[in-house]
This record gives structure tokens, C-alpha cells and sequence, in this order.
């Protein structure tokens, strides 16, 4: 039998899910989802650097537990992550939600190990299958077509991955899961692979689809494992890709522009996902030490404030029924300890001094700076004005402050509250003290993010994005929160391509139709002669005896031998 350290991290979440099935639904069912992450953080701290639970496989070594730092900071923060949302999910009762649950967080934390693509690969799907689930427990119509297209992007990115992985070791004789440049096709493979489930640019939109269309408590667990997993995959295999800059500062700008405009704040922090999703593009696509360490602790900021944000909205979802910003206003006043987290959470994202965004996002700013890309520092500074703009301010403003919406919920269940309050602890330590945060990075840390330089320009910022919030306002320029759909890149195949392929359709049954008469109209035109020429009741019809008809068969005969004789 194998020992527990050497057990792979995600098997003690598979093991869990008979004992889960085995114990009567209530509170025992809760504590087991809450033990398991514990244990399983307890081991990954524990376990020393190195390759275990060496498997054969179809004659190939699979690697099951690769132990590194950078490893080791994704697996914590993803226990931590598990514990949380299960914390917050105390009170679902639903065995499909918890054993999705359980079986998500197990396959993200085992692709995080993983030290080969084939055993990434297996735990990739497991990913996606198990958390398709989460959608799926709303139990609505919208929520299975949504799941649907989910699941479908999701397999998809897995297959690219088997493909791209089954080409590069008939290339290279490996699978190991280790750095990689876009020499081949198998690597562009695995490079899309991984881009689909960072939902990068024309690929994204399948985030701002599912997430919010998942329960309450799914959404945060959403929040906290596929995007950040493609992270984790991408500075494993593509540290230094230059591409990665470029496709990253893209991806911090354009949900900007759409999370303004949209009504669903449970969308706005899907869009603002994708915008922090950018920041850890770009430090990867870097490339240095300081780059990799930048986007390391900012994933790790990022699933608990992102995860507090979630928590938020889905308490008011919870009490009222509603995240529609158009909907809501003035539930400070019942609801005051959410909106104390909420404000917690968006002053994280937005990177102010004293909270973890900023101690964060710093290490990446500074890395751009250093490696001399001036263009895409400004493009990233331009992106953080952006965050503080439509998840700084919109979501606590128009959740619980701005107009009365008349609605008086009660506050969150204790659990929840206990989840969001240990979140935002987590939030403010890492910005007051961000030093054991930088301890797990994957290299040594030199970084002092409170120098006068970093506290005042950061500050400016702020204090200029909230300046153009207050005029936006005041002078009615700022999009107004109405009911509305926002299609995003969605518009390409919902409405435009459908557009297109209509004209085309009918402008080519309109050719098909003039084609087609022409030569049907020219067809008896020429039957209409033939039959003029030679039919019965013809000129040589009436002339032409069956003698002479004969005779001209016969000599017609005798040339066609002749010729064939000569030839």
C-alpha cells in the first residue's frame, strides 16, 4: 500500500468521493469536503522536491508527482482554494455539487503535478468533465445549453492536447511535461491547448458564458481552478514564449470596454478575469525570474480576491435572487459585513497599498519595465486604472451603494460570512506582509513593493481613475446599468456569421435559380430542334426509305473498318 506522502495529492480526493457517498447528506458530508483539502495542503507542504509515483503506462513512464516550488505554490494555493469554496458551500446539500466539487479541485491539483502531458492530459479532462457539473446543478434549460458549450470548448482543448502530445514524443521520443518553444506542430498544439483554457483572446468567451450561468457556490469554485491550471501550464512549458506579451497585454485591455457596459456583475468579474488573467500572460511571455515570481504570487493574489469578489455576489445572488446591477442598490444597509468583504476584494484587484493586488502586481509591472517593453508597461498601467474602474468601483458601488433598489435582504449565513472573512484576511496580510507569500515563490525574491516610487505612482493612478469614475458619472457619460445582452465576441458566430451564411444562401439560390432556368430553357430549345430535324414527322422522316437507310448504315459500317483496319 502507498504511503500517504508518497500518494499522489490528487488520489486523496478521489479516495474521498466513495466515503462521501457513504455518509448521510448533512453536516458530516461538509467537514469531509473540508478535511480533504486540509490534508492534502498538509502534504504538498510537507513533501520534499522531487519525482514520485513513477508509473508504466502503454510502455511509457508517467510521472504522477513532480514536486517543485513552482508546483508547490499552485498546489497550496489550490487546496486553500478548495477549502474555502467548500466553506462557503456549507450549506448545498446537493451530492452532484459536492462531488463535483471534490473531483474538480482533485484533477486541478493533479495536473498541477503532473510530470508528463499524458498524465496532464488525463487530469485536463477530469477537469472538465467534473466541473461541467457545476453548470449543470443549476437545473435550468439556459444552464444545460450553456454547460453543453462549455464541456464542448473544454474536451476540445483536451484533445488538442493528446494530439499535440502524440506528435511531439513521435518528434522528440519524450512526454515530458517540461519547457518547450514553437518549433513543431505538436508544441502549437499543446500552445493552443493551453491558450483555450486561459481563454484568450476570440477564445474567452466560453468564461463569461459558464461562469455566471453556474450556481452560487459553483461560480467561486469556477473561479479558482481551469484558467489558473492553464497559467500553471504555461509558465511550465512556455516561460519566455514573446508571443505570450502580446497576447497577455491584449487580454488585459478588452474586457475593459465590455465590462463597463454589462449588467451581470457576476459577468463583470468574469470579464475582470480575463483582465487579471493578462497580467500572468504577459509576466510569463517575460520570461525572467522576477517575471515567473510576478505571476506566481499574483495567481495566488488573484484566486482570493477573485474568489472574495465571487463570494459578494453570489451572497447578495443568494438573498436576493438577483446580480443584475440594474436591480440592486443600498444593500449596505442589511447586508453591511458583504459589503465590507466586497470592498476588501475590489480594493485587492485594484491593486491599492496595504492589500494584495498591489504587492502582486508590482513584481510583473517591474519585470516589463526591467526587460525594456515600455509599450506594453503603459498598456498594463493603463489595463489597472481599467480594473479599478469596473471591479473597484462598479461592483461594491452599484451592489450596495449608488440608488435605493428598495430591496432589504438579510445578511449572508454565518458560513458564508466565515468564508468571505477568512478570504479577506488572507487579502490584507499578503499586502501588509507579503514576505511568506514571496517564500513560496519559485525563485529567490529581491523585491521591496513599499518603495516611495511604487505607493505614490500607484496611488496617482488611483486617485485618477477615481477622479474620471466621479466626472463619468456626474456627467452622464458613464454606460447606464440596463437590462441588456452583451454578445461580445459571441456577435461573430450568434448574429453575424448566421447573417452572412443567410445572404449567401440566398444569394446562391438566386444564381442556382437563373443557372437552372438558363439551361433548362436552352435544353428544350435543343430538344425542340432535334425533334424538328429528326423526328417522325421530319422532312428525311417522310423522304427516306428503309433501303436506303440501310444501304447509308452499311457504308457507314464499312468506313468505321476501314479506319480502325488503318489505325
Amino acid at each position: 500500500m502507498m504511503a500517504l506522502d508518497m500518494m499522489p495529492t490528487a488520489f486523496l480526493f478521489l479516495a474521498a468521493a466513495p466515503l462521501l457517498l457513504a455518509l448521510p447528506v448533512g453536516m458530516l458530508r461538509a467537514v469531509l469536503l473540508l478535511l480533504v483539502p486540509l490534508v492534502a495542503g498538509w502534504q504538498i507542504w510537507t513533501l520534499p522536491e522531487g519525482t514520485f509515483a513513477q508509473v508504466q503506462f502503454l510502455g511509457m513512464t508517467l510521472d504522477m508527482m513532480r514536486v517543485d516550488k513552482l508546483s508547490r505554490v499552485f498546489g497550496l494555493i489550490f487546496c486553500l482554494a478548495a477549502f474555502l469554496g467548500n466553506l462557503y458551500a456549507w450549506h448545498v446539500r446537493d451530492t452532484v455539487q459536492q462531488l463535483a466539487a471534490l473531483f474538480y479541485a482533485g484533477s486541478a491539483i493533479g495536473a498541477v503535478f503532473a510530470g508528463d502531458l499524458v498524465t496532464l492530459f488525463f487530469y485536463w479532462e477530469g477537469t472538465a468533465i467534473a466541473s461541467v457539473f457545476l453548470i449543470w446543478a443549476r437545473r435550468t434549460e439556459a444552464a444545460y445549453h450553456t454547460g453543453l458549450r462549455y464541456l464542448i470548448i473544454q474536451i476540445t482543448s483536451g484533445v488538442i492536447l493528446l494530439a499535440g502530445t502524440a506528435l511531439l514524443f513521435r518528434e522528440t521520443g519524450s512526454i515530458a511535461f517540461q519547457a518547450m518553444t514553437l518549433g513543431s506542430l505538436g508544441t502549437w498544439l499543446i500552445f493552443l491547448s493551453f491558450g483555450m483554457k486561459c481563454a484568450f483572446p476570440l477564445l474567452h468567451n466560453w468564461l463569461q458564458d459558464s461562469y455566471p450561468a453556474a450556481t452560487v457556490t459553483g461560480t467561486v469554485i469556477l473561479s479558482a481552478f481551469t484558467t489558473k491550471l492553464a497559467v500553471y501550464a504555461l509558465a511550465r512549458g512556455f516561460a519566455g514564449t514573446e508571443i505570450l506579451i502580446y497576447i497577455g497585454a491584449v487580454m488585459t485591455l478588452f474586457p475593459i470596454f465590455f465590462a463597463e457596459i454589462e449588467n451581470d456583475l457576476r459577468r463583470v468579474l468574469a470579464y475582470s478575469l480575463n483582465n487579471q488573467l493578462g497580467f500572468m500572460v504577459v509576466g510569463i511571455g517575460v520570461g525572467t525570474e522576477l517575471a515567473l515570481n510576478g505571476t506566481a504570487s499574483h495567481a495566488f493574489a488573484h484566486i482570493l480576491y477573485k474568489a472574495l469578489l465571487f463570494m459578494s455576489v453570489g451572497a447578495v445572488l443568494f438573498r436576493t435572487g438577483t446580480s443584475k446591477a440594474s436591480e440592486l442598490g443600498g444593500l449596505y444597509r442589511t447586508m453591511p459585513r458583504t459589503a465590507t468583504f466586497c470592498l476588501i476584494g475590489a480594493a485587492s484587484i485594484s491593486a491599492f497599498p496595504l492589500f494584495s493586488g498591489f504587492v502582486t502586481k508590482s513584481l510583473i509591472l517591474d519585470a516589463a519595465a526591467v526587460e525594456h517593453y515600455p509599450v506594453i508597461w503603459a498598456v498594463l498601467v493603463f489595463a489597472s486604472a481599467g480594473v479599478l474602474s469596473h471591479s473597484g468601483i462598479k461592483i461594491p458601488y452599484f451592489t450596495f451603494f449608488a440608488h435605493d433598489s428598495g430591496l432589504r435582504p438579510k445578511e449572508a449565513p454565518a458560513h458564508m460570512q466565515m468564508a468571505m472573512g477568512i478570504t479577506a484576511f488572507f487579502c490584507v496580510a499578503i499586502g501588509i506582509y507579503p514576505e511568506p507569500l514571496y517564500a513560496l515563490l519559485p525563485y529567490e525574491v529581491e523585491f521591496h513593493p513599499y518603495t516611495t516610487s511604487h505607493v505614490v505612482g500607484q496611488l496617482q493612478l488611483l486617485c485618477f481613475a477615481l477622479l474620471a469614475f466621479a466626472v463619468l458619472m456626474r456627467t452622464g457619460i458613464h454606460p447606464p446599468e440596463i437590462r441588456a445582452i452583451n454578445l461580445d465576441t459571441d456577435w461573430i458566430y450568434r448574429r453575424f456569421l448566421p447573417q452572412v451564411i443567410a445572404r449567401m444562401s440566398g444569394a446562391a439560390g438566386q444564381i442556382w435559380t437563373s443557372v437552372a432556368g438558363y439551361v433548362e430553357r436552352r435544353l428544350a430549345g435543343l430538344i425542340s430542334l432535334l425533334y424538328r430535324l429528326h423526328g417522325p414527322e421530319t422532312g428525311v422522316a417522310r423522304v427516306m426509305r428503309s433501303g436506303s437507310m440501310v444501304l447509308w448504315v452499311a457504308v457507314l459500317l464499312g468506313v468505321t473498318l476501314l479506319v480502325n483496319f488503318i489505325v
